[in-house]
């Protein structure tokens, strides 16, 4: 049958079972606003206050579900303004499709009035990205982009259309969406067998866990595999989740503010087990003597990982689901009583702590997982009360932490939580915020508002931009250029005033009980939460430490007292 541009975009995203698309319409992308109109009952449409929070929304929808994500986007400053969302699903693994239209063929490359070449500018931080100028070749391009998007390691991909092609006509049909397959031809019975001795081999094993497990849905197989070794567990941030956060041999987070015992743990091990991380800057610290005991053994489904940050001394290439389910049934059970017992020692003697009394970011944490029973979808923007949400909420299931990793977007949190709640709208969804990442883009608390999404909006409210105050007030001697947030706005009014409810709270009863009003609101609900501007985040590796050498609040008073 002969179709416009417009329709196949349309069939091919019905074809690939899409429901919502995040956007943000303008003259070039017109054509495509027409037909996704007359398509309303099948494809829902969310228009978010900025183009940047529709991206974070896609990317929340895909993060939260393992489905690709859709954005939409016009020309000109419409489609650069996707360019942040996009970079922070690139670092992160997030599978996405941004569909941007452009200047017609004929204006391409003249600067005509909101022209830009987007593909130009997104091509680092996307997989592949096309510009479709032959209508022929749209249906079969925008089958590709989701196949990339989903394929091996995720991530987002960009198709830009200039606006004459989404309005000619040509040949079009419906095609079986493809298959995606494991990675599996890479594992090779001679890295699995490697692989197996160094486990069993291994007196005192520490695994270490990545987002890549969460992708590849390997909870499971990664489950099965902790027992069979009988080792301590930490995480990455990304890696949240993927093994429960309350067993007994989990010690927590890795890393800059991971914890002591994960931190000495993994330093003293005589071999790490890596699975689905890149060992990022922020884990490894001190490059040279990170894990300096330890022979590394490395799982990933990307051989670019392999010996980029840390020189492993084994990998095994391939989809990680697919890797513990092959190792595990290689693997014989071991036994480390004894190396287990030291590090759970560890555990009772570096307990994360914080002030007993008055309100704080860890209080906070704690009393969400206490009044959600550990059952929330938690959302998160980028600083202290991120860091705290990662130490203090026990993720017992993957997908159920949805923060910026990589790019430590600030702004994020708001348009991925919109996303999240719109694919589980069964889920607690609540955005834990600083007051800093909140002015970046509150203006989507709108559109959550217009959605009747009843998201809670958590604002940890110092008055500063709080992780760089951290670093200012232990590495700038207290110079403090332009972190302080003090040109008071009522962030309660203006929760009232974009449609959603809004509490100010300074105790923890207060806390308590906004919380408890929130998770039965209807309505999106703000609680404002003013704690101290100079609470800290602990442990902390200061720049260019090695992660054994993490301090806390006491060790810093004892070594300057």
């Amino acid at each position: 049958m002969q179709l416009t541009g417009s329709e196949i975009i349309i069939e091919c995203l019905k074809e690939q079972g899409v429901d919502t698309v995040f956007g943000y319409p303008g003259g070039s992308i017109l054509n495509v606003y027409d037909e996704l109109y007359k398509h309303r009952n099948e494809i829902k449409h969310v228009l978010t206050s900025h183009e940047q929070g529709a991206s974070h929304a896609a990317d929340g929808y895909a993060r939260s579900t393992g489905k690709v994500g859709v954005c939409f986007a016009t020309s000109g400053p419409g489609a650069t303004n996707l360019v942040t969302g996009i970079a922070t699903a690139y670092m992160d693994s997030v599978p996405m499709v941004a569909l941007t239209c452009n200047v017609t063929v004929p204006l391409l490359g003249k600067d005509s009035f909101q022209e830009i070449d987007i593909a130009g500018i997104t091509t680092p931080i996307t997989k592949h990205n096309f510009i479709v100028k032959d209508i022929t070749k749209l249906a079969d391009t925008i089958r590709r982009a989701f196949q990339i998007a989903r394929k091996g390691r995720p991530g987002p991909v960009l198709v830009d259309i200039p606006k004459d092609v989404t309005a000619e006509k040509t040949e079009f049909s419906t095609m079986p969406v493809d298959l995606v397959e494991r990675y599996t031809n890479t594992i090779t019975p001679e890295a699995l067998d490697t692989a197996v001795q160094l486990l069993q081999k291994a007196e005192r094993p520490y695994i270490f866990v990545g987002g890549g497990a969460v992708i590849s849905g390997a909870s499971s197989e990664l489950e099965e595999f902790i027992r069979k070794m009988h080792a301590p567990v930490c995480d990455t941030l990304m890696g949240k989740g993927a093994f429960d956060g309350e067993h007994e041999l989990y010690t927590g987070m890795l890393g800059m503010h991971g914890t002591k015992t994960s931190n000495l743990g993994v330093s003293e091990c005589d071999l790490l087990v890596a699975i689905g991380t890149r060992f990022s800057d922020r884990v490894i610290g001190n490059a040279a003597k990170f894990a300096s005991q330890a022979k590394i053994l490395q799982f990933d489904i990307d051989p670019v990982e392999v010996n980029k940050n840390i020189v492993v001394d084994a990998s095994v290439i391939g989809d990680v689901k697919e890797i513990l389910s092959r190792i595990n049934r290689k693997l014989n059970q071991q036994n480390h009583d004894d190396w287990v017992a030291h590090i759970l020692e560890y555990r009772e003697k570096y307990p994360l702590s914080y002030p007993a009394e008055g309100l704080s970011g860890p209080y906070m944490i704690e009393e969400i997982y206490r009044q959600t029973k550990g059952d929330a979808l938690i959302v998160t923007e980028v600083g202290q009360h991120q860091m705290w949400a990662a130490q203090y909420y026990r993720y017992k299931k993957p997908r159920t932490f949805i923060t910026s990793g990589g790019l430590g977007t600030m702004g994020y949190g708001l348009g991925a939580a919109i996303g999240a709640k719109l694919a589980n709208p069964e889920k607690c969804v609540i955005n834990v915020a600083g007051d800093g990442c909140f002015r970046m883009n509150m203006n989507e608390l709108a559109t959550a508002a217009r959605q009747k999404l009843p998201i809670i909006e958590v604002i940890m409210n110092n008055h500063v931009l709080g992780m760089v105050r951290q670093w200012q007030t232990l590495f700038y001697e207290k110079n403090y250029s332009a972190t302080v947030l003090d040109d008071g706005v009522d962030f309660v009014k203006l929760a009232e005033a974009m449609g959603a409810k809004g509490y100010r709270v300074r105790t923890r009863e207060e806390f308590q009980e906004a919380l408890a009003e929130a998770m039965e609101s209807q309505t999106p609900v703000l609680i404002d939460c003013i704690i101290d501007c100079d609470d800290k985040v602990w442990p902390m590796v200061a720049p260019g430490g090695a992660i054994s050498e993490a301090f806390s609040a006491e060790d810093l008073a004892e070594k300057e007292g």
